[in-house]
């Protein structure tokens, strides 16, 4: 896991929702910081999720990994609170504009132990991977 979080060679997993979700019905969430438009994450609301997090205004996701609501923050106290929701047209993905509470929305962290603010911390040009310039 190391090295598809931290390194520099593509391993675009194109199988994990086929072997992680199963049965289990999910759509996409894209996250985005509310007041600098950053995306912050990408992941996945089951039902239950999606009403905890209108009901909490706390973004909680469903982990395709482990099978199990995840409230984000519950571990790194880096929460996001839910400011509006927004569908697509077709109704199979969401997008969340959230207030970040902490110093990122990412699980892993940048060389200097803080968590990295999004998850999209790297540049990919089809065959290579680049930590884009401040965000390492």
């Amino acid at each position: 896991m190391q090295q598809i979080e931290e390194g520099l060679t593509p391993a675009l997993d194109f199988e994990k929702l086929a072997r992680s979700v199963g049965s289990t019905q999910v759509i996409p969430v894209v996250v985005q910081d509310a007041e600098s438009k950053e995306v912050l994450i990408l992941a996945f609301v089951n039902q239950i999720a999606l009403a905890k997090t209108f009901e909490t205004r706390i973004v909680t996701f469903w982990s395709t990994t482990r099978n199990e609501l995840w409230v984000k923050g519950d571990t790194s106290g880096n929460r996001l609170h839910l400011i509006e929701a927004r569908v697509n047209c077709e109704q199979n993905s969401l997008l969340f504009l959230v207030r970040l509470e902490g110093s990122g929305a990412c699980h892993t962290r940048k060389s200097n132990g803080d968590y990295r603010k999004s998850c999209f911390y790297r540049t990919f040009d089809g065959k290579n991977l680049m930590h884009i310039s401040g965000k390492i």
